[in-house]
């Protein structure tokens, strides 16, 4: 099984949309969330950099600009999403990655608050 860190970049980035109200309360995770063609659409367009912001996890052993190196996504590449954040928390709780679920959770939190 892969061992994740916590991404404080995606943590960052993440945060900074809650805050700046660029959310989806209400969604169906597994309709929107990004498929490999749009990972592969986005990074024709951004950076690794870029493309990093939106994972709350970076596998560890995995190399650097790979889509293999992050992980736990918590957007559509525009906006973060509630479904998306539980979805990380779930599967960081299932898989026992405590750092990944606790970071998740804390965001799912801020954007609860937030959102009001």
């Amino acid at each position: 099984m892969a061992t994740y860190t916590v991404n404080p970049g995606g943590l960052k980035h993440a945060r900074r949309l809650i805050d700046a109200r660029q959310y989806v309360l209400d969604s169906d995770w597994g309709e929107v969330q990004p498929r490999a063609d749009d990972e592969n659409a986005y990074l024709e367009r951004h950076s690794w950099e870029e493309y990093a912001a939106w994972h709350l996890g970076l596998t560890e052993g995995a190399s650097d600009e790979t889509k293999a190196r992050y992980a736990f996504v918590c957007g559509d590449f525009r906006r973060v999403h509630r479904t998306a954040l539980i979805a990380c928390v779930y599967r960081a709780s299932e898989w026992r990655h405590k750092e990944i679920e606790l970071a998740a959770h804390d965001l799912l939190q801020h954007l609860d608050r937030v959102s009001g």
